[in-house]
């Protein structure tokens, strides 16, 4: 039976309602409906209304999951540590670790209105000059997350920073092979560059581990970052990861259709030198070795796209988009080599 619109998969509405009424009374008003909100490849993100107030559910995605990638008691703790500060992230509300709900551990938050700007197409309908400020935002965002004192607001142990880049780089070897059906050309050749390469880390921060414009909700009239969104790679590490993630996503892939963010090729986008700069100056970091970062950065991204590709393989994905994701794993992999080579190069 295919679920209701307003009632989507994975996400049982009468559960979850009794839940907010037992540890949230006076919350809920009126029977709740919920959509999945797409664009998000890995925990599910879903928007629920009474009718009168709107709620954001949390949850991990439905069927093969790997051990600590999903986890929603980390996610919902740093937004919780990162409320009031120069941050913006939601308010969380609730989190509920009893599966008898969802079926999997979940969290609830306040609904802040916003867009999440995914492609070019969305940002040429603001304007390069609107692009521009939006994507110089982030930068400035992220500096802020990169001043957060871990230690004053709670998450002094929400990560291992020695040997940060080392473990990284294991851990995303380890996701490869339980997430992979198929052989990949490079991707062996890449993981050794990196662990041969691997630069000196700066004093560590909060890293979110998945810093990007459409990881972000823009609105108002001055298009400033509402809230930040996705903490579910977030940790205690190596800032520069945040940022070398940032410029692979600032660059051209070089596809005209792809389902993965398109926003660099939008009039008015900054190139990635000009983020580097900005971010280089504003945090006072040594960005010497960013194409480094850039590098992993592709890796990284390369290994989700086969988990993804792999949960699509088994019918285990909700919502569009799927079916494409697998042929984008190769382009990833070549842009990590080609990005190594110039670093050798430089």
């Amino acid at each position: 039976m295919t679920p209701a619109p307003d009632h989507p998969r994975g996400l049982d509405l009468e559960r979850l309602r009794d839940r907010l009424d037992a540890d949230l009374p006076g919350l809920v008003s009126g029977p709740l409906s919920g959509r999945l909100i797409e664009g998000g490849r890995s925990n599910l993100t879903y928007a629920v209304t009474d009718g009168s107030g709107h709620w954001v559910v949390r949850r991990p995605p439905l069927g093969h999951v790997l051990a600590t990638a999903h986890d929603m008691r980390r996610e919902h703790r740093v937004i919780a540590a990162l409320h009031g500060t120069a941050v913006p992230v939601p308010e969380p509300l609730l989190l509920c670790e009893d599966d008898s709900v969802l079926g999997a551990p979940f969290y609830v938050m306040e609904y802040v209105d916003g867009v999440p700007y995914r492609t070019a197409d969305q940002l040429a309908g603001i304007g390069p000059e609107r692009t521009r400020r939006a994507v110089l935002g982030l930068v400035d965002t992220l500096v802020d997350l990169h001043a957060v004192d871990p230690e004053a607001v709670g998450l002094g142990d929400f990560g291992r920073p020695d040997g940060f880049l080392e473990r990284q780089l294991r851990r995303w070897g380890k996701q490869l092979a339980a997430s992979r059906g198929r052989e990949l050309a490079g991707i062996e050749e890449l993981q050794d560059a990196l662990g041969r390469t691997l630069p000196r880390s700066p004093a560590p921060t909060v890293v979110h581990g998945d810093f990007r414009l459409d990881n972000v909700l823009i609105g108002g009239p001055d298009d400033t970052i509402r809230a930040v969104l996705d903490w579910e790679m977030s940790t205690l590490g190596d800032p520069l990861t945040d940022l070398g993630l940032l410029v692979m996503y600032s660059s051209d892939l070089g596809l005209t259709d792809s389902p993965v963010s398109t926003t660099s090729r939008a009039p008015g986008h900054p190139a990635p030198a000009e983020l580097i700069e900005r971010y280089a100056v504003r945090s006072g970091r040594d960005t010497g070795a960013i194409a480094w970062y850039t590098a992993f950065a592709w890796f990284k991204l390369a290994v989700i796209l086969e988990g993804i590709h792999y949960r699509y393989t088994l019918g285990q994905t909700v919502g569009a988009g799927f079916d494409r994701i697998g042929e984008l794993v190769p382009v990833f992999i070549e842009h990590g080599l080609t990005t190594l080579e110039e670093l050798q190069k430089g």
